[in-house]
C-alpha cells in the first residue's frame, strides 16, 4: 500500500471511529440517547460534520474545483449534493455514512487500479538509465540517447542492456523475464544479437550497438505501453459516452423529484430525502471504474506472459477471433535452411556432401550456404576428412542448378533430366538437391526449413479455445507448404504467393467474423495492417512488422496466441457482467428510491456496494494467465 493510500485509510479509520462513538451515544441504553437526540440541530450538525469533513473534505474540494472549471456533473458533485441534502433534512448519520462508505469504495478502487498497473509498470522499469562507454581507459556512464550506432558499450554483471547490438566480446546469461515472461535465462556469446531491456548475468559483455536508442527494442516497448491506454475498446467508449449523458440526466431527475411531487402531495422533507437517495444511487462509479479496470487488468495479464497489447480495443477484438492466418517462413518455421538428410549409401554420404559443397562453394544462395556450412561443420567435428574434390569453374543453369567443371551436376530433378541422369526421386519435405558426377548419380541432399518447436501444440491450442479455421499463406512451393501444414495441423494452405498476393488472399478470407494474421517479416507488414488483429513476433520480428501489428509476442512463442485469446475472452465476459449487473441494480434501486421504498443504506449499496463488487469482479482479469489454453503447459 502506498503512503497516499495509508493516509487515506487512516482518515477513514479515524472518521469511522468518531462516527461509531456518535452512534453509540445516539442509540445507547444508558440514558445518553435521549440527551444526545434532544440536542439542537446547530449542535448536532457540527458534531457530525467532524467525521464527515475528516473523511470527505477532498471530495468537496474536487467538486468545487471541477465546478469552477465547468466540469459540474461527476461523482464528486453527486456525493456533495446528496450529502448536503441529507444534512439539510436532518439525516446527519446518513450523510456521514454515505461519505464514509463512498471513500471506502474509492480507496478500494484506487488499490485495485494500482494492482492492475503493477505488471504494466514493470514494463516501464526495463528502460535503462545509462550506457557504459570507455574513455581514456575508464568506463563512463552516458545517456543512452547520446550513443551512436556502431559504438562499443560495456555491460557489467547485473546491469540492464541499454541498446540493441551484437556481442563482440564476452559470454553471459541474460534475464529476459521482463520482456518475454520467460524465467529461464538465455545464454549469449560473441557474435549473438542482444536486445535492450534484458538484464546481464555474471559475465561482462562488450557490445557494438546496431541501433539508436529511440529505435531499440526497449524504446519501442515503452512507446507501446504508453500508448496502450489511448486506444479504447468499444465497451469503454460506450461507458464514457453513457456517463457523459447519464450523470446530468439523473441530477435533473433528482431535482425534479425534490420539487414537483411535494407541490401536489406535500412532504418537502421526505421528497428531498428521496432525491438525495436518488443521487447516491445514480453515481456511475461502478461502470466508470470497473470497465476500464477490467481491460487494464487484461492488458496487464497479457504483459506478464510476455505479450504486449497496444490497446483495449485490440484485446476486445482478440476475444472475438474465429480465424487465424499464419505466415510460414520465420513464423511457423525457423527460417533457417539446413541440411536435414542425405540420401546415399552410408559410406557415400560424406562424398555426396563434399561434391555438392565444392560445386556450391562460390554461390551465396541460401541453399548453397547451408550445404557448405554442413560440410564445414562435419569437417570441424572430425566426421569427415579434408576433401579432395576441387572445382575450378562453375556455370548456373537458371532455375535448375549448377554445373561444375563440366562433369559435376548439383541441382533439382530438371537438371538431372536435362543431362539424362538416372536418379532416385527423393520425396522428403523441403528442397531436394540431386548430386551427380561423371554421368553417375551419387545421391541427394534435403534442405529443410525446420518447423519451430511447439508449433503443432500451439495450433491445437487455438482450436481448443474455439478458433474455427487456421490458414497458412506462403510464397513457398505448394507441395512443401502442404506437407508442413499437414504436419502441424493447419486447415488450409495458400502457397506460391508473391508479397502483393498475400494481401488479396488474406482479404478473401475476411468477411465472416474477426480474422487475425501472424507474421514476422517486412513483407508481412501490409497484411498485419489489413487484419482485424495483427500478431507480430517481437524477438526476431522486423521493426516494420512490430510497428504494423496490434499485438506483439515478445519471445516468438506461438502458444501465447491461444493464451491471449483466453485472457481476452475472460476480460470481455467480466466487463459485460459488470455492465449488466451495475445497470440492473442501479435502475431497480433508483425506482425503489423514487417510490420511497429504498432508504439511504440501500442507496449506499447501489453505489459503493455495486462498485466494490464490480471492481472485485474486474480484478479477476489480473489473475488471468491463459495457461489453461496450452496443452504444452498442462503437461508441465
Amino acid at each position: 500500500m502506498t503512503k497516499k493510500q495509508k493516509k487515506w485509510l487512516a482518515r477513514i479509520v479515524i472518521a469511522g471511529f468518531i462516527f461509531a462513538v456518535l452512534m453509540v451515544l445516539e442509540h445507547s441504553g444508558f440514558g445518553l440517547a435521549g440527551i444526545f437526540q434532544e440536542l439542537p440541530w446547530y449542535v448536532r450538525l457540527p458534531i457530525f460534520a467532524v467525521p464527515y469533513l475528516i473523511v470527505g473534505y477532498d471530495v468537496l474540494v474536487k467538486a468545487a474545483k471541477n465546478i469552477s472549471h465547468g466540469q459540474v456533473f461527476d461523482e464528486n458533485f453527486l456525493m456533495m449534493i446528496a450529502t448536503f441534502g441529507a444534512f439539510g433534512v436532518g439525516e446527519y448519520s446518513e450523510a456521514v455514512v454515505v461519505m464514509l462508505f463512498y471513500q471506502v469504495g474509492e480507496l478500494f478502487q484506487n488499490y485495485a487500479v494500482g494492482k492492475s498497473r503493477e505488471s504494466i509498470t514493470a514494463m516501464m522499469e526495463i528502460v535503462p538509465e545509462y550506457a557504459n562507454i570507455e574513455e581514456d581507459g575508464k568506463l563512463v556512464q552516458v545517456d543512452p540517447d547520446d550513443v551512436e550506432v556502431g559504438t562499443i558499450i560495456t555491460i557489467l554483471p547485473g546491469e540492464r542492456v541499454p541498446i540493441d547490438g551484437i556481442i563482440r566480446e564476452g559470454e553471459s546469461a541474460l534475464d529476459t523475464s521482463a520482456l518475454t515472461g520467460e524465467s529461464v535465462p538465455r545464454t549469449a556469446k560473441t557474435g549473438d544479437e542482444i536486445i535492450s531491456g534484458c538484464v546481464n548475468g555474471s559475465g561482462t559483455l562488450r557490445v557494438e550497438t546496431t541501433k539508436e536508442f529511440d529505435d531499440s527494442t526497449v524504446a519501442k516497448i515503452l512507446e507501446l505501453v504508453e500508448n496502450a491506454s489511448i486506444k479504447k475498446a468499444k465497451m469503454e467508449n460506450f461507458i464514457t459516452r453513457f456517463a457523459k449523458y447519464y450523470t446530468p440526466v439523473v441530477t435533473i431527475g433528482a431535482l425534479l423529484l425534490a420539487i414537483i411531487p411535494p407541490i401536489f402531495v406535500g412532504g418537502w422533507t421526505d421528497w428531498l430525502l428521496r432525491a438525495c437517495i436518488f443521487l447516491v444511487i445514480s453515481c456511475p462509479c461502478a461502470l466508470v471504474i470497473s470497465v476500464p479496470l477490467g481491460f487494464f487488468g487484461g492488458i496487464g495479464a497479457s504483459s506478464r506472459i510476455g505479450v504486449l497489447v497496444k490497446g483495449s480495443n485490440y484485446l476486445e477484438a482478440c476475444g472475438l477471433l474465429d480465424t487465424v492466418v499464419f505466415d510460414k517462413t520465420g513464423t511457423l518455421t525457423k527460417g533457417e535452411f539446413r541440411v536435414s538428410d542425405i540420401h546415399a549409401k552410408v559410406q557415400a554420404q560424406n562424398n555426396v556432401l563434399e561434391v555438392a559443397a565444392a560445386a556450391e562453394h562460390f554461390s551465396t544462395h541460401p541453399i548453397a550456404v547451408s550445404i557448405c556450412e554442413e560440410f564445414e561443420r562435419r569437417l570441424a567435428s572430425g566426421d569427415i576428412s579434408e576433401g579432395t574434390v576441387k572445382v575450378s569453374t562453375t556455370s548456373e543453369v537458371a532455375g535448375e542448378g549448377i554445373v561444375a567443371d563440366g562433369d559435376i551436376l548439383v541441382g533439382n530433378d530438371k537438371l538431372m533430366k536435362r543431362y539424362g541422369i538416372d536418379f532416385e526421386v527423393n520425396d522428403d519435405i523441403g528442397t531436394v538437391i540431386y548430386v551427380a558426377k561423371e554421368g553417375r548419380f551419387l545421391g541427394s541432399i534435403t534442405i529443410a526449413d525446420s518447423i519451430k518447436d511447439g508449433v503443432k501444440e500451439a495450433v491445437t491450442d487455438l482450436k481448443n479455445v474455439g478458433i474455427k479455421r487456421t490458414v497458412m499463406l506462403t510464397g513457398d512451393h505448394k507441395n512443401i507448404s502442404e506437407r508442413v501444414a499437414s504436419e502441424i495441423g493447419v486447415d488450409e494452405v495458400r502457397a506460391e504467393l508473391l508479397p502483393g498476393d498475400k494481401v488479396s488472399e488474406f482479404e478473401s478470407l475476411m468477411g465472416n467474423g474477426k480474422v487475425a494474421f501472424v507474421g514476422d517479416g517486412i513483407n508481412d507488414a501490409p497484411v498485419l495492417t489489413r487484419a482485424d488483429i495483427g500478431f507480430a513476433m517481437g524477438s526476431m520480428g522486423s521493426d516494420a512488422a512490430i510497428e504494423a501489428a496490434d499485438i506483439v509476442i515478445m519471445d516468438d512463442d506461438l502458444s501465447k496466441i491461444a493464451r491471449v485469446i483466453r485472457i481476452a475472452r475472460k476480460t470481455v465476459r467480466i466487463v459485460r457482467e459488470n455492465i449488466v449487473f451495475a445497470l440492473a441494480v442501479k435502475f431497480i434501486v433508483l425506482l425503489l428510491g423514487a417510490l420511497g421504498i429504498a432508504n439511504m443504506w440501500a442507496a449506499v449499496f447501489a453505489d459503493v456496494g455495486v462498485a466494490v463488487l464490480a471492481i472485485l469482479n474486474s480484478m479477476r482479469t489480473l489473475r488471468s494467465s491463459g495457461a489453461k489454453a496450452s496443452s504444452k503447459l498442462r503437461k508441465r
